[in-house]
This record gives C-alpha cells, sequence and structure tokens, in this order.
C-alpha cells in the first residue's frame, strides 16, 4: 500500500500522538495526518523545530496540533503518566499513536561498545515507545479503532554486525508489538503493527551511511501514503504485522 491514496478526511476528528514529530519521518507523518484531518499531538525533544512544524501545520489551516516537548533520556513512566493524564484533560480517547523517534548511537563491535551509549539508544528506542504506549493504553482502548505503529528497520528483522544496541532495540520493539498484538486478540479496536520505512533521506540515515549518495534517497514525504493507511480505517484488519514500505 505504498500508493495508498488517502480520502482528504480519512483522519478528521481523530486524535493521534506522533513521537519524533520535529525531523525527518515523524515531522512528515505528523503534517500528513495533520492534513488529512487529524488533531496531532507533537513529541520531540528539539522545541525549536517542534515548534516549526506547529506552525507549518497552522499555516496550513488544518486542524490545531498540540505541542508535548519531552525528551526520552529524562523521562520515566511518571513523565509518561503525566503526558496521558493531560490527553485525558483535553480528550476522552486516543486514536492512535505513531512512534517515529529514533536514534543510532554508534556503529561498534559490541565488545567496544560504550555503556552509555548503549543505555540511550535502548531508552530511546525501545524502552520509551514501551512507557508511552502503557501510560496511553486506556485511552487507545477508548477509540473506536486504536492504531499504534512502531516505526522500527530492517536490522531489527535481520541483525547485522556492529549495529549492537540500535539493532537489539529495533529487534525488542518487533517483539513488543507482536506481544501486544497477541494480548490485544479479543479487542478488536485496538490494533498493533510494526512499519519499516526502507531508506530515507534522515539524519539517522545520514549518521548510518556517511558516504552514501543522499540524492538517491527518498525523501520523507514519500513514505507517508502507507503511514496513513496504517493509522486510519483501511487497514482496520490489520493486526500484529511487521510490514515495509514496499506491502
Amino acid at each position: 500500500m505504498k500508493n495508498y491514496s488517502a480520502p482528504p478526511n480519512l483522519l478528521a476528528n481523530k486524535i493521534i500522538l506522533v513521537t519524533g514529530a520535529a525531523n525527518g519521518i515523524g515531522k512528515a507523518v505528523a503534517m500528513s495526518y495533520a492534513q488529512h484531518g487529524a488533531t496531532v499531538i507533537l513529541v520531540d525533544k528539539d522545541e525549536k523545530c517542534l515548534e516549526q512544524t506547529f506552525d507549518e501545520i497552522q499555516k496550513n489551516k488544518w486542524p490545531e496540533p498540540i505541542l508535548a516537548p519531552m525528551d526520552f533520556l529524562k523521562s520515566g513512566p511518571p513523565q509518561f503518566e503525566a503526558l496521558a493524564d493531560s490527553i485525558k484533560k483535553e480528550f476522552d480517547h486516543l486514536d492512535g499513536i505513531t512512534h517515529c523517534a529514533a536514534w543510532l548511537g554508534t556503529l561498534t563491535p559490541l565488545q567496544l561498545f560504550n555503556d552509555e551509549v548503549w543505555s540511550k539508544v535502548i531508552v530511546i528506542n525501545l524502552q520509551a515507545p514501551y512507557w508511552l504506549t502503557r501510560a496511553c493504553f486506556d485511552l487507545l482502548s477508548k477509540a473506536e479503532n486504536a492504531s499504534v505503529l512502531f516505526t522500527t528497520a530492517d536490522v531489527g528483522r535481520k541483525p547485522r554486525a556492529y549495529w549492537g544496541a540500535y539493532s537489539v532495540a529495533a529487534a525488542g520493539l518487533e517483539n513488543l508489538a507482536t506481544t501486544w498484538s497477541d494480548e490485544l486478540e479479543d479487542q478488536k479496536n485496538f490494533r498493533v503493527n510494526t512499519l519499516d520505512p526502507g531508506p530515507v533521506l534522515t539524519k539517522l540515515r545520514a549518521n548510518a551511511y556517511p558516504g552514501e549518495d543522499s540524492d538517491k534517497l527518498p525523501k520523507p514525504e514519500s513514505v507517508t501514503p502507507m503511514y496513513l493507511y496504517l493509522m486510519g480505517s483501511d487497514s482496520k484488519n490489520i493486526r500484529g504485522q511487521k510490514l515495509t514500505i514496499k506491502d
């Protein structure tokens, strides 16, 4: 469904939280959700760029988003529960979460991996998405058709040398999503999937492949149709799937 053509009102009146919304895929996805009618809760640690996303959405006269600056390295269950409480005060439910926040860390042999970097990668890419989703679980359960989408990577499904903590975190995210989906088997209004967007022009990609010709990479906006499809009602029967952008 990479060429999915979303109707203009696909996400009308939906409340959707997007992490990593300041840059890259997260920003492109947040903008696309807003363009299709959603009120988007923008989460990222980069407040300046997050405000730019906010301003661009407002400039286009799409539904006014909500700013929720948050540094995952400085947040734990209490902070994520506080965010969920603030959403609950504004709305009575949450229609979806799209996890796009990610940090590569370093490409290093396992026996040489820096312990602090390892911990940071695991927190940002695995621990924080779990805590955030868990904190919002009740809000998601109250939605008519809730969708939680974890952005992952090919190295989470087929590990390669030197990808270290990032690969381990991505694999953990895949298993987290599958486990959650199994536990929600009888809850038909709540689905969980993962999506590997493939090579995309982002800062993370540039850090991982510094010698790559960036002109040959697709821009973040090119992958948004698949995100729209998986967040909208047309994909309501897709559950517990490990998807790639070519699907």
